[in-house]
């Protein structure tokens, strides 16, 4: 077996979930740019924090997934999750315009970090569609084979799941609701929580309190949306 037949290192229950994808033409194509651009370029985030949604958010353990483009692309930014940045990094504007929001709705004080773990353990899946990308060159990555994987973990949780909640923020989000079974699953669509969109009915979505109330009547527990 060559290097680029490996699995990659990734959460045991989302490993067999989405099995078939690693022998995927594709997915070996993925890996081969991949090692070519690491090989070249600075790739974010570290290789060790490529899969971090799914080694959060085990499969069988994901209750609401928010979807995101891309990794930021600045030094120290991405780790995994999408709109998260590490401790330490300077929250990124969209992410100052969903703690906004998230203060609105609930009344949560705004964090003095950025970096969105705890949501990820409580069963948030925070699932980038792009999981690399080069260093200082947004959506450097886009279309080499990442979203067909993410489209994957996507359709796979549609089909095997029930009573998820999808936050889908801003119109590339909102076109995977084409592979989400809408009779078992919910989508709370709003416009992306960027400074160009927010003011255009992200602010005011109370996406917050909404996953919330849907959870409770499922008989689910709440997330706890604060970060300390």
């Amino acid at each position: 077996m060559n290097q680029l037949s490996i699995r990659p290192v990734i959460e045991e229950t989302w490993g067999k979930a989405l099995q078939h994808e690693f022998s995927a033409p594709y997915f070996l194509e993925l890996k081969k740019f991949l090692l070519e651009e690491k090989s070249h370029h600075q790739i974010y985030p570290p290789g060790s924090k490529i899969f971090a949604a799914f080694d959060h958010t085990p499969f069988d353990k994901v209750r609401v997934v928010l979807l995101g483009q891309d990794p930021y692309h600045g030094p120290a930014q991405a780790h995994g999750l999408c709109f998260s940045v590490n401790h330490g990094v300077r929250k990124p504007p969209s992410l100052i315009n969903i703690f906004k929001e998230l203060n609105s709705d609930l009344g949560i004080p705004i964090p003095g970090h950025g970096n969105l773990e705890s949501w990820a353990r409580q069963g948030v899946l925070l699932l980038n569609a792009t999981l690399t990308v080069r260093a200082h060159q947004a959506g450097s990555h886009q279309n080499k084979g990442w979203e067909t994987f993410t489209d994957a973990a996507i359709r796979t949780l549609s089909e095997h799941r029930d009573n998820l909640i999808f936050l889908l923020w801003g119109s590339y989000a909102q076109a995977k609701s084409k592979i989400i079974d809408t009779d078992k699953h919910h989508i709370l669509r709003a416009p992306h929580p960027s400074p160009l969109s927010a003011s255009r009915g992200f602010f005011g979505c109370r996406h917050f309190s909404a996953v919330n109330k849907i959870l409770k009547a499922n008989g689910d527990r709440e997330i706890d949306w604060s970060l300390h």
